[in-house]
């Protein structure tokens, strides 16, 4: 039996392959963004926690040096999470981005193997006639023949 030849073999696979870039992108990006988030929950910890030293540290004499240091400490941590939350806000951004390059690459993969199967549709149905007409052949041959034996039957007797 003949064997199907899909003529775009080849840009089908590269279709394949930008649609796995696509989906490694967009775990990286997804990594990023859960990292950023994890950092900031990680300082919101921190200074909640300094939060509970102040406290702490309000009962009985006040210590200024302290309450300076702890500050500045807090100040720090705002720029932080700031640039943190930038961060988040850009890789999301980026994350979006990679996810509308993805279902394009999909599209573009998904319109391929469409053609593929409507060209192995065609090529099955002409490979099921094919068949169908040399059975036909045969069959119309076996016909003659048994048609020429009876004769030569008749004619020996």
């Amino acid at each position: 039996m003949a064997k199907f030849v899909f003529k775009l073999e080849a840009l089908l696979k590269q279709r394949e392959r930008e649609e796995q870039e696509c989906l490694r992108l967009l775990a990286e990006q997804a990594a990023v963004v859960n990292s950023a988030q994890e950092a900031v929950r990680r300082i919101n910890e921190t200074v909640q926690s300094g939060h509970e030293d102040v406290r702490r540290h309000l009962m009985g004499p006040l210590d200024m040096g302290f309450l300076t240091a702890h500050r500045r400490f807090m100040g720090a941590m705002q720029r932080q999470v700031i640039e943190l939350v930038q961060k988040v806000v850009q890789a999301k951004k980026r994350l979006e981005e990679v996810r509308t390059r993805l279902a394009e690459a999909a599209r573009r993969r998904k319109a391929i193997e469409i053609l593929r199967e409507k060209q192995f549709d065609r090529w099955r149905m002409q490979q099921a006639r094919a068949e169908t007409a040399l059975g036909d052949e045969i069959g119309n041959q076996l016909a003659l023949y048994n048609m020429l034996q009876d004769q030569l039957e008749e004619v020996v007797e």
